[in-house]
Parts: C-alpha cells; structure tokens; sequence
C-alpha cells in the first residue's frame, strides 16, 4: 500500500502556493494606508528633488526590477499631466536608510506625499493608473480627472 502522506503535502504545498499567488496579485498596484505610515514624512532633502506644491509620487526602483520601467513611465507621465504633482524615483538599493525607515519590502513600491512629505498612501507592485490618480486625489483633496481632461 502507498503512503499518501507525500501526496497530501503536495497537495497543501500547491494549495498555499495559489492562494499565495491569488492574493498577491489582488494586491499589486493597489494603493493604501498602513497605519505604521502615520507621521512620517518625507523631505525634498532626503529625496534630493523638490516636493511637488500639491503631492509627490515617490517610486523606490532597484536595478533588477522588472516593473519599475512601467512604473516610471505611467508615474512620469501623471506628474507631467497633473499641475503642482512631482514623480521622483529613489534607487532603493543606494538608499538602504530611506528603505529600512520606510519599511520598502519590494520594487517598485509607490508612495504618494501631500504637499508636505506625509505619506498618505503607498502600492506595491506593478502600478495601476486608476489608483495613482486616487492616491493624487487623497493627498490632494481634490479630483485629478478633470485636471488631465478625463472627466
């Protein structure tokens, strides 16, 4: 007789593995407020880039990313569009302090600045325009479609 005991830990392994995956891919780009974020804030000296007079999107690279290029480009191209917002990109692995203060676990991880370096919200992951331009709102307080003509 077969002992099924190999099979059932496969069985689990696999099982974990796709939750695992299941909700890390629910969460990647996904904007939000962790409460350990409370009171830090983020200075345009330590950033060595001015803050933007409305919000700043600050995106944590590392050379090895395989997202970080579309995140650039969608968070670049956002601060081009959006009047008085700063996109700044801080390589991760030069900047071990901002990474261990911040508690960046992965690139390219997203966090959106108010007009005065207090982190509001912050992603993961591979971004999504949808809410970067909410994260824009919160730190703002207004709404950002009209300001890029996308009512």
């Amino acid at each position: 007789m077969v002992d099924p005991t190999g099979l059932v830990i496969c069985a689990a392994v696999l099982v974990a593995a796709a939750v695992f995956g299941a909700v890390r891919t629910a969460r990647d780009g996904r904007l939000r407020v962790r409460s350990a974020d409370a009171g830090l804030a983020l200075s345009a000296a330590e950033l060595g880039s001015p803050l933007g007079g409305r919000a700043t999107l600050v995106q944590f690279s590392t050379t090895f990313c395989s997202s970080c290029d579309a995140a650039r480009r969608l968070l670049g191209g956002l601060a081009a569009a959006t009047a008085g917002v700063t996109h700044v990109e801080v390589d991760a692995e030069a900047r071990p302090d901002l990474v261990a203060r911040l508690g960046i676990l992965r690139s390219p991880t997203v966090l959106v600045l108010d007009r005065d370096g207090r982190i509001v919200r912050r992603a993961s992951g591979p971004q999504r325009r949808a809410e970067i331009l909410a994260g824009i709102e919160a730190a703002t307080g207004a709404g950002t479609a009209g300001a890029l003509g996308r009512g």
